[in-house]
């Protein structure tokens, strides 16, 4: 039998990581068995890729060659962590995926949705979400709400301009894709959490 797929996706600052944490306390409380991983990274090669992508350093990456790296990343995740997991009939959460691709590079870069969908055809095909939560809230909101971008992390400090390119990215992508759900993010930490639960729930993803 096979898992479900859940992916987290959103700005810089939406509030991913604190979502997905609350998401995996409230799984441990009801003993519901999940794996937790992220994009880009989750095994041991993908997070050696991801230093060089993140690395502040690196601020000569040519778009071309950070939009492969996140599909070789993904490549690499995919065979050690996710297919291994859906396989064996569990349930697993994600922070990123290909939809981070797409608006990010696709989108934000200019790249094109399609150049990145060819890139990483290989990697998921057979492997799409069963369901994308997307942390709705404006880039300018969540920067103000996390107080500026991570000084040591090189896709945030991109600038306001690049990440409100990526909103519109992902904007774009829940008007293409049904598997993505937004989740708005005005509310407490918590209000958004309880939203979340009620989602997968309604979805039949979690009892």
């Amino acid at each position: 039998m096979k898992g479900k797929f859940i992916t987290f996706e959103g700005c810089e600052g939406s509030g991913k990581s604190t979502q997905i944490r609350l998401l995996c306390e409230y799984l441990d409380e009801r003993n519901i068995p999940y794996i937790c991983t992220r994009e880009p990274g989750g095994s041991k090669v993908a997070e050696r890729i991801r230093e060089i992508i993140l690395d502040k350093d690196n601020a000569e990456m040519g778009d071309e060659c950070e939009a492969l790296l996140y599909a070789a990343a993904r490549e690499q995740h995919l065979k050690d962590i996710v297919i291994p997991a859906l396989n064996a009939g569990k349930l697993v959460i994600c922070d990123r995926y290909i939809d981070s691709s797409l608006a990010y590079q696709g989108v934000a870069r200019g790249l094109g949705t399609d150049y990145v969908e060819k890139i990483n055809h290989h990697a998921v095909a057979d492997y799409s979400p069963d369901l994308t939560v997307f942390l709705n809230i404006a880039p300018d909101e969540a920067f103000l709400r996390k107080h500026g971008a991570d000084k040591n992390d090189r896709m945030e400090l991109q600038g306001l301009a690049f990440h409100r390119k990526v909103y519109g990215g992902y904007l774009s992508l829940l008007k293409k894709y049904a598997r993505i759900r937004p989740v708005e993010c005005g509310g407490t930490k918590f209000e958004t959490h309880e939203k979340i639960v009620a989602l997968l729930k309604d979805e039949g993803l979690i009892n």
